[in-house]
């Protein structure tokens, strides 16, 4: 139930971090991927690491997420190729460092909702809409517990994974039922971003603030993914899949 064969996979933001990782695994699976970052170089290497490891057919396509227009090529380029989309993952996301909440520019505002919020609109809306004309799908929209836990330092990036989640149930009754939306919710992971944290500090807090003590690891995601892409979560739409350790977790 969680095999991906014959399937085509497209992840944004999947040439490092928790997209690389799911990419991966939906390679070993069986699936064609197509990894779309904005840097088209990162991109066909990750695609060419994959065939590599995998022998799964991968693509590497440039996408800056935050552009409608972008978002449109790169879903007219994956039909064009590949003539579907069987799961979707978007996964791309930013949170610019700012000094102070006053200091928040208009322009790294826009920003952070245009990458984490907008084009992710416009992908769901453009790849379900195909999905739901052909043989259905999978999307899989990956927020954050900024969205429901936020930071002050990370609060416009909270925000917008929030209205993510929103949209995660708003595509999915709009685009049922041969079109499943679901949401991955992750903590703190180890991946590229954790490479600037203070790590002692960090492990201090999760010794208190996360049942499980530690942060994730990015081959983690990967049976949430599995699911909600395959077959396996064939009864499960709008929903969210919280990987945080029990960061979140409330009594009751």
């Amino acid at each position: 139930m969680f095999e991906l064969n014959d399937k085509v996979a497209v992840i944004t933001g999947g040439s490092r971090g928790l997209g690389r990782a799911i990419a991966g695994a939906f390679a070993e699976r069986g699936a064609t991927v197509v990894i779309a970052s904005r840097k088209p170089q990162a991109c066909e290497a990750a695609a060419a690491e994959i065939t590599e490891q995998t022998g799964a057919r991968a693509r590497g396509l440039a996408c800056h997420v935050g552009r409608w227009s972008d978002c449109d090529a790169l879903v007219e380029r994956v039909y064009a190729e590949f003539g579907r989309i069987d799961v979707m993952v978007n996964n791309a996301g930013s949170s610019p460092l700012y000094p102070s909440l006053d200091q928040v520019s208009e322009e790294l505002f826009d920003k952070v909702m245009a990458v984490n919020l907008k084009g992710h609109f416009r992908l769901c809306a453009l790849v379900g809409t195909k999905m739901a004309a052909g043989d259905g799908g999978s999307i899989i929209n990956v927020s954050s517990t900024s969205s429901v836990s936020p930071n002050p330092m990370e609060l416009p990036y909270g925000a917008a994974k929030a209205g993510l989640s929103t949209l995660t149930v708003g595509f999915a009754r709009a685009f049922g039922p041969s079109v499943r939306v679901n949401t991955i919710m992750p903590g703190p992971f180890l991946t590229h971003i954790s490479q600037a944290w203070d790590m002692e500090a960090f492990a201090e807090r999760a010794r208190v603030g996360i049942p499980l003590q530690r942060a994730g690891r990015p081959e983690e995601i990967i049976g949430a993914a599995l699911y909600l892409a395959s077959d396996a979560s064939s009864y499960v739409t709008g929903t969210t899949v919280t990987l945080d350790g029990g960061m979140t977790a409330r009594p009751g």
